[in-house]
């Protein structure tokens, strides 16, 4: 269904929010800057969001809303965990290609978000990491989930690096490079961590991204 003019404007403000708040910060854009950005006012962009600390956690709503559904649906859709995981890599993977801005707005700014926000961020971000947890207890059912979780933030830690990596490489060798050393750093899960409790649930930043997961964060948007 094609998308409402209304809905494609709030979808370009947002892409240019994030460029901007990656590019200068989020106190060093104002919202005349946000409307410049954009071809129209400040005032005018009222319209779409109430002010720009909305418009913030808007962003990063969104960006963790699309990571989580997209997960489920490549799960789902998957016949075996392998390929299950390959699809989680492959969806994160063209996340942090394509919008390397909000990994870097996520690492910096998620503080600024107003806190009933951020806890749904929050929220949606920890289902995430669950998802990827999952499917690695089905590749390694011995392992304990503090050890899974543990090799899920430092896999979106690898994939959330691509603010600082992109244009080192074309496209599409970067996009093989993250997707091998990310399944290597998953499956090096076997048999590591005896000993360490089941239940932990390890650092809340996850994915944007997750940041400190995003060597950056989206991930969302380890």
């Amino acid at each position: 269904m094609a998308s409402s003019p209304a809905r494609s404007r709030r979808v370009t403000i947002l892409r240019a929010a994030a460029d901007l708040f990656a590019a200068r910060g989020f106190h060093g854009v104002s919202i005349e800057d946000l409307g410049r950005a954009v071809g129209t006012t400040g005032p005018a962009l009222y319209r779409h969001f109430p002010g720009k600390e909305a418009l913030l956690a808007a962003m990063l709503l969104d960006v963790s809303e699309r990571l989580a559904a997209g997960g489920r649906a490549r799960v789902a859709a998957a016949a075996d965990p392998e390929k299950a995981l390959a699809g989680l890599l492959d969806g994160h993977i063209a996340f942090a290609l394509d919008e390397p801005a909000l990994i870097t707005v996520h690492d910096r700014e998620l503080g600024n978000v107003p806190p009933d926000e951020r806890r749904r961020i929050r929220r949606l971000q920890r289902g995430y990491l669950e998802q990827w947890v999952q499917v690695l207890a089905e590749l390694h059912p011995a392992a304990p989930t503090a050890a899974l979780r543990a090799a899920v933030h430092a896999a979106f830690g690898l994939l959330n690096s691509t603010p600082h990596i992109l244009g080192d490489l074309p496209r599409e060798e970067t996009a093989r490079l993250l997707h091998t050393m990310g399944r290597s750093a998953l499956l090096s899960v076997r048999g590591a961590g005896a000993g360490a409790p089941t239940d932990g649930k390890g650092p809340e930043h996850v994915a944007p991204g997750a940041a400190g997961a995003p060597g950056a964060a989206p991930p969302p948007p380890g």
